[in-house]
């Protein structure tokens, strides 16, 4: 049964854990990506858009607003991800920074074990 939305766009009745992924344009942020498409394909959470909360999307604010937990995944050091949460006013969210589990932007080589060490890390954030 299709989930009912309202007006806005907001599926706000069953607050789900979102997770979003700065995928940007290094392997890091590839790494990113797919671990969040990984996560969200187990049922961990669902993979929302960031770009939809940098540009104030109103159904995408308020889903944001109402969720059950927040992931954001952040490639390199920029922390674009973790940013643009907290330009749109989110500051209560979990946060993993693939520099912090050693990898490095430009120099990563993206292969199933390095994404499942990151979606190990998140599996873990979005339990807790």
């Amino acid at each position: 049964m299709a989930q009912e939305v309202n007006q806005a766009g907001c599926a706000c009745d069953a607050a789900p854990k979102l997770i979003f992924a700065c995928s940007g344009a290094a392997d890091v942020g590839h790494v990113s990506d797919l671990a969040a498409r990984k996560l969200s394909a187990e049922g961990y959470g669902k993979m929302f858009c960031l770009a939809g909360v940098g540009g104030r999307v109103s159904g995408i604010m308020a889903t944001t607003q109402v969720a059950a937990g927040i992931l954001a995944i952040d490639g390199c050091p920029l922390d674009c991800a973790q940013k643009t949460l907290n330009q749109a006013g989110f500051t209560d969210f979990e946060h993993i920074r693939l520099s912090d589990l050693g990898m490095e932007k430009g120099k990563t080589t993206v292969t199933d074990e390095v994404v499942a060490n990151v979606v190990s890390v998140g599996k873990a954030r979005l339990s807790a």
